[in-house]
């Protein structure tokens, strides 16, 4: 795919949810470990869908066109449906069906053939797809390195093609939602050039994506002693952006617990490590939403969320204030009331206009 437009998640989300309006097939392209499987799965969740994940790369031509045998019934030759696409019972069951061609360049150019009619007549031989079936495909770059095919262009020009990139904010919002360790946003918060550091040119086997970053933060939950620890996220980033993780997370680890702080204990912050910080602000923001989701009682969540605002607006510079408002107001959509929020005036005429500015 030649260079040109990029968009970032919640762009290609926004975008596939037209092209499913018009069952429009899509091409989802982009290089290894940003998300491209993981969106298809929300969108499709988001949709109490149903999704069907064929690996183009693992495939045969009968995959999808079938297997023949003789139909003694007819004294014909017929065709055996492959088990994998869906059936008319299958789709009644959903209000709609995502078939996710994954790897989609990576199959052979037989295989990509026998997609031909199913992409764009929605239907192979006897086979027609269910009403309510979309189709996605997906596939990394040729320039990417990986193990792909030229596309042949009667199957290119079936697709309406996006191209996704990497982008902190959308990031940041699907990382606190499923609860990505705090170190892990916290670090990548104050390096977001850490998030993603893919070189096709590259010898390294270990290197940052969305997605190894998620391996780490499942590592972490086991919280092993410091030289595994870098070992495992070596293996997972790279060692130069372990040993950087590391020293963030030893400084991290000295920190106040956020518990203490929405409880009022604790009003200043003595040690002022900015990457720190952002850690400190995502374990907060994990806090107040814990609370919400065990049922606690609206006065002592609004005390909690006053601590919050203040200790934020006594102890942060204005872009930690505004994460930290961003994922609790936009991102988590906490239960907030002003009226009951001591603080609320003062935060938001000292920094509504950036809460403004960062959700646009």
């Amino acid at each position: 795919m030649s260079e040109g437009r990029t968009l970032n998640s919640k762009e290609v989300k926004t975008s596939i949810m037209h092209c499913f309006n018009k069952k429009r097939p899509v091409f989802l392209w982009g290089p290894p470990g940003i998300g491209k499987s993981e969106l298809v799965e929300e969108i499709t969740n988001e949709l109490n869908g149903f999704m069907i994940d064929m690996r183009l790369s693992q495939m045969e031509p009968t995959d999808l066109r079938g297997i023949p045998f003789y139909n003694k019934e007819i004294n014909k030759m017929d065709w055996a449906a492959p088990i994998d696409l869906p059936t008319e019972e299958l789709a009644s069951q959903y209000p709609v069906i995502v078939l996710f061609l994954d790897e989609c360049n990576s199959g052979a150019p037989s295989v990509m053939a026998a997609a031909y009619q199913l992409v764009l007549n929605r239907r192979i031989g006897n086979y027609r797809l269910p009403d309510n079936v979309v189709i996605v495909a997906a596939g990394n770059r040729e320039s990417d390195k990986g193990v792909t095919y030229r596309m042949p262009m009667p199957l290119s020009n079936r697709f309406v093609h996006f191209e996704m990139k990497v982008d902190y904010e959308s990031w940041l919002d699907w990382a606190v939602d499923k609860k990505i360790h705090k170190d892990v946003v916290g670090y990548i918060s104050f390096a977001k050039q850490d998030l993603y550091d893919f070189d096709s040119k590259s010898s390294s086997r270990a290197f940052a994506t969305p997605r190894s970053w998620t391996f780490v933060s499942e590592l972490l939950e086991d919280d092993p002693d410091e030289k595994t620890m870098t070992n495992l996220v070596s293996g997972a980033v790279g060692e130069g952006l372990a040993l950087k993780f590391m020293a963030h997370r030893k400084v991290a680890g000295k920190l106040p617990k956020p518990e203490d702080i929405l409880a009022g204990k604790i009003k200043e912050l003595e040690t002022k490590e900015v990457s720190a910080m952002y850690s400190l602000v995502t374990s907060m923001c994990y806090e107040l939403k814990d609370a919400v989701e065990k049922g606690v009682n609206e006065k002592d969540f609004h005390t909690m969320a006053d601590n919050f605002f203040g200790f934020m607006m006594d102890n942060f510079e204005v872009e930690l204030v505004v994460m930290g408002a961003r994922v609790a107001l936009t991102t988590y959509e906490l239960p907030f009331k002003p009226t009951k929020l001591k603080n609320f005036d003062k935060f938001h005429e000292k920094y509504g206009k950036y809460i403004l500015n960062a959700n646009n």
